[in-house]
């Protein structure tokens, strides 16, 4: 038997969809090439799979997702993900926060920050830097979005140049998105 999780986790979840993902062996032509790109180039997930019913909104969605998480230079992979996880705390997205938060993890070798940020939130005790971008990433989320002059000088302050800051922001606007996917489209659950 399994159960929603409603609290924070770096443990991914199973995610369980409302909707019948497609079978990826009685694919239509068009939906197979929209799966032959997958998000982060891994394998093809049940998310994945229940966004494939509309192939050419895939198609164009995995190209920028990786594009935005993935293109070299300007911010780093970890604080993509960390304005990810922001995002994602913000809007209640357990999945994607325990993802993110995993793939931050896994490149900083680091379980601290995610472990602050799932405890205290915006108060988390982490570096300047860190918290710069949390702060950003969880109030570009809100809704409306509350972003300053004043967090942007924080960002500045924290060494981000304006390229930095691009990335960040898309990271953060990419999961915003992403969590209302998520939301309505399937659940996180404990178990299988």
């Amino acid at each position: 038997m399994s159960r929603v999780i409603h609290k924070f986790t770096t443990r991914v979840p199973t995610w369980r969809p409302h909707i019948t993902p497609i079978d990826f062996d009685q694919a239509t032509p068009d939906q197979r090439e929209a799966l032959k790109e997958t998000p982060s180039n891994t394998k093809i997930s049940d998310y994945v799979l229940v966004l494939a019913h509309d192939p050419e909104p895939l198609r164009i969605r995995t190209s920028l997702f990786n594009g935005i998480m993935y293109d070299k230079g300007g911010l780093s992979r970890e604080e993509r993900e960390l304005g990810a996880v922001a995002a994602s705390v913000v809007n209640r997205c357990i999945y994607c926060a325990a993802v993110h938060a995993q793939r931050y993890n896994n490149l900083t070798r680091d379980e601290r920050v995610m472990q602050e940020i799932f405890f205290n939130g915006e108060k988390a005790d982490i570096d300047a830097r860190q918290r710069a971008i949390l702060k950003f990433g969880m109030r570009l989320s809100e809704c409306p979005p509350q972003v300053t002059e004043d967090d942007i000088a924080s960002l500045r302050e924290a060494g981000l140049d304006d390229q930095e800051i691009l990335d960040l922001t898309l990271s953060t606007t990419l999961f915003g998105w992403a969590n209302r996917l998520m939301h309505t489209l399937g659940e996180p659950v404990s178990g299988a």
